[in-house]
């Protein structure tokens, strides 16, 4: 009876949470405004009230981004003249950009021409087509959200994997007495686009055992899920290759402006030479994992054989060519949305990327940042034709006089563009301002003093590994929003390049793998039904160690080169000066750094 009433009260409990949490927390945490010196006590307030609601979500994300509208002022910690513009910094634009030119790429389905090209090309072992899937996904997720390209990506490969295996529901008979599964549910527009073509075969008469019929449809499972897991992987490491992949890398920017306005090292260009071979690098150890894993890497890779699974693949390969085919020729929309997508890569990647001189030494110096170089080629879309010119129009009294279309619509855009996600950066980097404004971070990094004594690569390994974790549990916007000034000022502390843990960080906040609820693709791709937990517990959990190893290699090598690691920057000179206090005592070598 007691143990009957207990679960009535929790479950009671469990539908009035988020209140309670929005009550509660407040209060609990009062104490922080009488016991810590005023200012800094005011500001970590606050940082805590938002990162209970961000990790909790009792408030919708972009809500709780908007408290610092409100509390900052009214607690004396920032003016709201101060707070309000960080809601709209140049990051922002930059962002905003990025999703403009990404609602058009949709709009005229150029991704779709874009994966089917690539999987025609890898072939249809599934090794190779498990390497396609990640390869397309990942260069999708550079420009696209990965959410959008985990949703586009999914239902072309259960019509793959269709043609392959046949029905899944037929398959879980086959293999009932040793696997398990619930229903994946099929995507009847896919199937309308890709029709199956002898599908008759796959009900000829099987003479085979039943352990092998059952052996056979175990490892086709296990296939299966090969596809459907690497897709939202592969998503989340492209991400990260360039600043509009991902919104952690907008924070980076925003942050290294608001902390050390000196530094000028971070753009598309520069950021794009380090993280993209970054994201090849290991892209193509999560192909290696996932592929061993799920049945992929075997012997038929290097050899062709004639068996049901040669025939399997026949039907798979005519399935992605006949589905091309259908695309047709490129038409004018999408030849245009190619040169403007193209125009816009190349722009932004040579604008100034330090390595060689950019075209922007043709301006004012400091006038033209990437958010310019982004607004002005998604301007474009609004009013370039869809349709190609035709002179005899002009003269044809029996041509329709329509109004042209452009390639985007700003209705298009109003709806495609996620404004929540705006609102959230705009929250970090007022978080980021009333951090540095008030002290607090400065007062955070006297009490990291400790971690002086592990050596910056470990450091390193240890601040992925950390922020990898914490993001399996909480949004990765939201997550680097809370770590990343409290990083910047440990490595003021340690006299550390600030680059060197702000950048693994940031990359860090990207590899959630192992659990559904980490990111909106492993939610979309475990909503088939088809994954379990155990299953992307198990697959994630060394992709996130391959990722740690990955981000070391890429800081320890390439990056010192790109970013002069080594070396203590100027631009964190003033800042490490007004930041020491007289209890912090640093080593022989670290007090030299901080002086050259």
């Amino acid at each position: 009876m007691e143990s009957s009433t207990a679960s009535f009260y929790t479950r009671k409990l469990w539908c009035i949470h988020k209140e309670l949490i929005i009550l509660l927390t407040p209060l609990v945490f009062l104490p922080l405004l009488f016991t810590l010196p005023e200012k800094e006590g005011k500001c970590l307030y606050v940082v805590v009230l938002m990162a209970m609601f961000w990790c909790t979500e009792a408030l919708p994300l972009a809500v709780t981004a908007m408290l610092p509208v409100c509390l900052f002022p009214t607690l004396g910690i920032l003016p709201s003249k101060t707070v309000c513009p960080q809601y709209f910094l140049e990051t922002n634009f930059l962002f905003l950009s990025g999703l403009v030119m990404a609602s058009s790429i949709e709009e005229w389905g150029l991704h779709r021409r874009i994966a089917l090209k690539v999987l025609t090309i890898v072939g249809v072992k599934p090794a190779w087509l498990i390497l396609g899937m990640m390869l397309t996904s990942s260069f999708l997720s550079m420009w696209l959200s990965n959410t959008a390209t985990t949703a586009m990506m999914l239902p072309i490969a259960n019509a793959i994997l269709e043609s392959l295996f046949g029905d899944l529901e037929t398959l879980k008979k086959k293999s009932q007495s040793t696997v398990k599964l619930q229903s994946l549910p099929s995507i009847p527009s896919e199937k309308l686009m890709l029709s199956i073509d002898g599908a008759d075969e796959t009900e000829q008469s099987d003479m085979r055992t039943a352990e092998e019929i059952q052996t056979e449809s175990a490892y086709q499972l296990k296939v299966w899920k090969g596809f459907l897991i690497c897709i939202p992987y592969a998503a989340s490491i492209g991400g990260t290759a360039t600043l509009t992949g991902t919104a952690p890398n907008l924070i980076l920017i925003g942050q290294l402006k608001s902390y050390f306005p000196d530094c000028d090292l971070i753009n598309f260009g520069s950021w794009f030479a380090f993280a993209f071979p970054l994201m090849l690098l290991f892209l193509f150890l999560g192909w290696i994992w996932i592929a061993f894993l799920h049945g992929g890497l075997n012997t038929r890779l290097c050899f062709t054989q004639h068996d049901r699974r040669a025939k399997a693949e026949a039907r798979a390969k005519a399935l992605i060519d006949e589905d091309y085919r259908n695309l047709g020729p490129i038409n004018f929309a999408e030849g245009a949305i190619a040169f403007f997508f193209v125009l816009f890569a190349v722009l932004l990647f040579t604008r100034d990327p330090k390595f060689v001189t950019g075209w922007s030494v043709f301006f004012k110096k400091g006038y033209v940042s990437d958010a310019v170089t982004g607004v002005i080629i998604v301007s474009a879309l609004f009013f370039f034709p869809s349709q190609k010119p035709s002179l005899s129009w002009w003269f044809d009294p029996h041509a329709s006089n329509t109004p042209y279309v452009p390639l985007l619509s700003w209705k298009k855009a109003q709806d495609s563009v996620p404004w929540n996600i705006i609102l959230l950066l705009g929250g970090g980097f007022a978080m980021a301002k009333a951090c540095e404004e008030s002290g607090l971070a400065s007062w955070i990094g006297g009490h990291l003093q400790p971690l002086a004594e592990v050596p910056p690569a470990a450091a390193v390994m240890l601040i992925t590994a950390f922020l990898a974790l914490f993001t399996e549990f909480a949004s990765n916007t939201a997550t680097i929003i809370i770590f990343l000034p409290v990083i910047a000022e440990l490595a003021i502390r340690v006299s550390v390049n600030p680059l060197y843990f702000m950048i693994p960080a940031t990359v860090g906040c990207s590899y959630a793998f192992m659990l559904p609820v980490s990111t909106p693709p492993n939610s979309i791709a475990f909503a088939t039904g088809h994954l379990m937990v155990k299953d992307m517990v198990k697959t994630g959990f060394v992709m996130n160690i391959l990722g740690i190893l990955s981000v070391s290699l890429a800081m320890n090598t390439w990056g010192v080169a790109m970013f002069d690691l080594n070396v203590y920057p100027e631009w964190a000179h003033s800042i490490n000066t007004s930041a020491v206090v007289t209890d912090v005592h640093l080593s022989p070598v670290q007090s030299l750094n901080a002086t050259l």
